[in-house]
């Protein structure tokens, strides 16, 4: 069964995507990746979602306008995509309500409607809501996935994704949760000052020297003395929140960078260490930092860092493969969820689907959910351009 997976992250910089063909023998499941590809969003559309998220206020007409503008850009990315059988799209997380470390509610806007008329394809969507309702996080969801690539792997293993938020997933304590900001800060201190998006190969970071004093502070927020399963987001690590603790240093852009990309690989790489791991798969946009990576790699112990593009996955699109496979596993009537890493009351089947052109019709209900994964990218190099 051929899956596109469509996701856009707490870098709300565009969508990503990924069709994955998908096929299970003898509790292994296969995922050939065909496509993978970014779609940015449109400078207007994204300013407009920044503006929309916490602490700023926001009217529900303006949500009702979001939901549908990312809905068609959602579209536009999965009439790019390639053609599949089934659509699994997570949307833009808008909020994730959080009180007391318990998760309230979540939205994530995205119209799927929307996709599905422009495709024909049914849409499975809304995928975390089930797991919160259940008692869960509603995150991280990518850790059923991140188990099932670590199944076999020698030692005591992990997977790390470094997009806006960090996560980790343990594979020997079966636990997956957010250990704080990877690049949520250090993109709000670059999009403040010079309003790029983010930066570029850690240029400017590497360029400045590590505020010792502002780290301490940075280092002492709560949130990462908290307990796992925990999760969190830009509720919390905001433009508002860098702002309150780094102004009264003044620091020069350089070195605000130097400062938070060392805050990021501090937080994940105690985690590291706690955990005693030899093999961590890292993925997310923060592979593409050198700085990040080189500062992760001298503080993570005797941990080897190794992209996940070694294991079949590539690095950008590792969000998008796993929500391939949460669609899959929906469509045979399969939870994807493990309740260690989310904090939930059991596993679930994620999502709601709404169907495509003609009659929905889904595959025969499998009985046993894989217990290994197998994935092959191969066919995907050289095709990511195409459906940028």
């Amino acid at each position: 069964m051929r899956v596109l997976g469509l996701i856009s992250g707490t870098s709300h910089d565009g969508i990503d995507s990924a069709v994955v063909d998908w096929s299970m023998e003898d509790g292994v499941l296969t995922g050939v990746v065909e496509r993978t590809g970014e779609r940015p969003y449109d400078h207007e559309l994204r300013a407009r979602i920044v503006a929309a998220l916490p602490p700023n206020p926001i009217d529900m007409a303006e949500v009702c306008r979001l939901d549908t503008l990312i809905g068609q850009a959602f579209a536009d990315a999965a009439e790019a995509g390639g053609p599949a059988d089934l659509i699994c799209s997570h949307g833009q997380t808008l909020y994730h309500w959080v009180e007391g470390g318990t998760v309230r509610g979540t939205l994530q806007l995205g119209q799927p409607a929307w996709i599905a008329e422009r495709t024909g394809v049914p849409v499975v969507s809304d995928l975390r809501a089930r797991d919160v309702s259940a008692g869960g996080q509603g995150a991280p969801l990518v850790s059923f996935f991140d188990l099932l690539l670590l199944a076999g792997l020698p030692g005591r293993s992990g997977a790390l994704n470094l997009g806006g938020i960090a996560n980790l997933t343990v594979r020997e304590l079966g636990i997956a949760y957010d250990t704080g900001p990877a690049s949520a800060l250090m993109d709000a201190a670059v999009s403040a000052a010079t309003g790029m998006p983010y930066d570029e190969d850690g240029r400017l970071a590497a360029a400045g020297r590590v505020h010792e004093e502002l780290l301490r502070d940075l280092l002492a927020e709560p949130y990462y003395r908290a307990l796992p399963p925990k999760t969190t987001g830009k509720e919390l690590f905001h433009p508002g929140y860098l702002a309150r603790i780094a102004s009264p240093y003044g620091p020069a852009l350089p070195d605000l960078l130097a400062t938070l990309t060392a805050l990021t690989a501090e937080t994940v790489a105690a985690e590291i260490r706690r955990h005693r791991l030899d093999t961590v798969i890292v993925s997310g946009g923060g592979v593409r930092n050198p700085v990040l990576v080189g500062m992760l790699r001298e503080r993570a112990g005797r941990a080897r860092i190794a992209p996940s593009d070694e294991f079949g996955v590539p690095s950008d699109a590792k969000e998008a493969i796993a929500f391939s496979l949460f669609g899959w596993m929906t469509a045979h009537g399969l939870p994807a969820t493990v309740p260690g890493c989310t904090g939930a009351t059991g596993p679930r089947v994620l999502g709601a689907i709404t169907p495509g052109r003609g009659p929905l019709t889904l595959p025969v209900p499998l009985r046993e959910a894989p217990d290994r994964m197998r994935l092959d990218a191969a066919s995907a190099r050289g095709a990511r351009a195409a459906v940028r």
